[in-house]
Parts: C-alpha cells; structure tokens; sequence
C-alpha cells in the first residue's frame, strides 16, 4: 500500500486521536493523561518507550531493519491557560485549560506518522526518534536534552512541524535561516525613597526614574538598533504603589525582549547601560533580571532544502511559502537546532470558512483538520527519505 493511501485510511482514526487530546488539554509539565496515552499508544505499536522524561515527556525509538543514520521527529503536548471559547462539540473539559497553539492536532500528527513508519520498518535504514515534549510555552526542551535523548543513539537531524493559523490552509512555509525569535523576560526593580506626595522634595521616586527608563529603552531600539535585525522590546506589567499621595518605596517593571538575529545579548547588555544611566540621574538604584524563553530559531540551510525537495509532491511546488513567514514569536524547537541540523516548518491551517483562521492562543483559535493527514505525510517521507535516500 503507497502512503498517501495508508494515511488516508487512518483519517478517522487521525481526527479522533485530535479531538480526544484537544477535550482533555493540560498545561505544561502536568501532561499525565496525554503521556501516558502518547506512551501506551507507541509501546502498543512495538517501539522502545522512554516515560517520564523531562517530568511528563515521551520518547519512542523506532529502530530499522538496518544500521544508519537516526532522524528525531519532535512534537510538543501542553496547552494553554485559557477559558475555549470555540462552541465546538469537542471542547476542553477542563476549565481554564485550552489547546489553542494546535499542539492537539501535533499530537495526533505524529501519532500516526509513528505507526506508518513502524509498518515499514523491515525497509528503514537507522531509526526514527518521536520526540514528545512537554512544556513548549515554557521551556521544556532543554531539559529533555540535558536528560540525554539526542544521544544513544546519536541524533543526526530533527524536524518539527507547526500547524499554523498565519497561513492558508494546505500551503506549507519552509524557509531557512531565522524563523522565529529568541525570547527573553526581564524584570526591573527600581528602589527609590518613599514619602508624603506633598513633599516630593523628601523623596525619591522610582516611578518618575521607572518612566524614564521605559522610554529610553523604546528609543533605543529605534534609534540604535539596526533596522534589517529585527528588535522588539514590549512592556507588559508595571506594579508601583498603594494610595495617591504616597510616594512609593520601588516600581517593578517586567516585559519581554525578542530577537530575530543572535545579538540578543548585546540588546541586554545596552538595556543595562541606559537603565544605570537614567538611575544615576534619578539617584535611585536598580536590579535587571533576564530569564530565557526560547533561543532563536535558526532553520539549518541544507537540512531545510532538504525537506523542501521532500514534500513538494506532497503539498504541490505552487502550495509551498518560502517568504514572508518569519515572526518574533518565540518556540522552544530552537534548542534542537542550536545542537543539530534542524528544520521547522509551518504547515497552514487558515481556512476564513471553517473559522480556522483565528491567531494562536485565541480562545476561538481551532484548526482545519482536513490538513492533518498532510502532516502525518511530511513525517513519513522525510525520515524515510533521509534515512534510505529514496
């Protein structure tokens, strides 16, 4: 039986395994029920299951008929805190929780693409590698790495696939290079000396320094960095004070910086500088903590060829996007490529219609399942093809 025919006749089966996770969402690192499906259902197939990795992660180890190279497919499991507000027949039933980055139709995706490959087995050269991470909106991947699952065997090259609403249904966007942006959480506390509001002479405020400092680091991407290096700096939470005329003791200030370019450091190291200055000036001081989001996802340029001359029989050369799909959203797939070649790709899922068109973690954000079995195909022919060369 040919593949797409394979495929095709799991549909149903596809669909189901979607719908059931998308139900029963859970948040990252709390993805018991999904583990465990993901586990038994790889286990029941004859793969080698690793459980409980990184907390509730899985890896399932296909080995072929013969020695060779070792391909890692990668999916992420978690959902996000957020109240569905789709109406579909198959909504969360657990309140608060939704699976509103397509991380359900990921799941299932790969699911399927484990047990065609698992029915070739006899003609696979190396293994194949499913990679179910928990945690993607936080940072789940590193720690499955530093527990060793690129190793034993050796990881070669990854590929992820990302159903995505940014993009017309059925069209695939593959592109090498920087794709999505390094993410990085800062928090700002700034200490100044609390006083009466009528006698701000006797004081120090950290709000007047605080908005200082926000302005100047806006500026400073505008005016400093380098336009073609794409920089945002975004101010999401600012806490300061209790009643109107107390002047407050410090002003916390916490927001996001995303790169699409490897200079994210210096971004860091230049935020520094304007902060102590403007302290300086304010007679205030100051801490500046940064926390890693996600790294820059940077597509290695062969291993992305590579899988665009794989799938262009499977979406049709007209229906692949090679620019225009960068963004600076952040995805936590960059820490396998900063170790192996890697590529992650988008596979469209905007369909106005269907209403599948809504932005990634929308509470109406849903995905047009017709695009499902695609996926399970580009899986399948690129591990086959980069292990067997056919």
């Amino acid at each position: 039986m040919d593949i797409k025919t394979e495929i095709e006749n799991l549909k149903e089966e596809l669909i189901s395994l979607r719908r059931d996770f998308h139900q029963h969402p859970e948040l990252g690192f709390h993805e018991f029920r999904t583990g465990k499906i993901v586990a038994d259902y790889l286990e029941n197939l004859g793969l080698e299951v690793n459980r409980n990795v990184a907390k509730t992660g899985v890896v399932g180890l296909l080995r072929g008929s013969l020695s060779g190279k070792t391909i890692a497919l990668r999916t992420d499991m978690d959902a996000l805190p957020l109240t569905e507000e789709t109406g579909l027949d198959f909504a969360s039933k657990n309140e608060g929780i939704m699976h509103a980055c397509g991380h359900d139709g990921h799941l299932a995706m790969m699911l399927i693409a484990a047990k065609v490959l698992y029915s070739r087995r006899e003609e696979i050269k190396g293994n194949v590698k499913f990679i179910f991470q928990p945690n993607e909106e936080d940072a789940g991947a590193e720690i499955m790495i530093n527990e060793g699952i690129l190793d034993n065997p050796r990881v070669d090259a990854t590929v992820g696939i990302h159903l995505w609403s940014l993009i017309e249904s059925g069209k695939l966007g593959i592109a090498s290079g920087p794709l999505m942006a390094s993410s990085y959480y800062f928090k700002l506390t700034v200490n100044g000396k609390g006083g009466h509001g009528g006698a701000p002479h006797t004081t120090i405020s950290p709000i007047l320094a605080g908005i200082d400092m926000i302005k100047a680091l806006q500026e400073m991407v505008l005016n400093e960095v380098d336009a073609l290096k794409p920089t945002v700096i975004s101010f999401g939470k600012v806490n300061a004070g209790t009643y109107p005329i107390i002047i407050p003791e410090k002003m916390e200030i916490e927001g996001s910086i995303r790169c699409l370019h490897p200079d994210t450091h210096k971004i860091q190291q230049r935020m520094r500088e304007i902060v102590d200055g403007i302290s300086k000036v304010h007679r205030t001081t100051f801490s500046l903590e940064f926390k890693c989001g996600n790294e820059l996802l940077d597509n290695d340029e062969e291993m992305t060829r590579f899988v665009e001359g794989t799938v262009e029989n499977v979406v049709g050369k007209e229906n692949i996007v090679n620019s225009g799909i960068s963004v600076m959203l952040g995805e936590d797939f960059a820490e396998f490529s900063k170790r192996v070649p890697s590529t992650f790709v988008f596979l469209g899922t905007a369909d106005k219609e269907k209403k599948t068109d809504y932005p990634h973690h929308h509470p109406k954000f849903d995905i047009d399942e017709n695009v499902l079995p695609l996926g399970v195909e580009i899986h399948v022919r690129t591990a086959l093809k980069f292990l067997n060369n056919q």
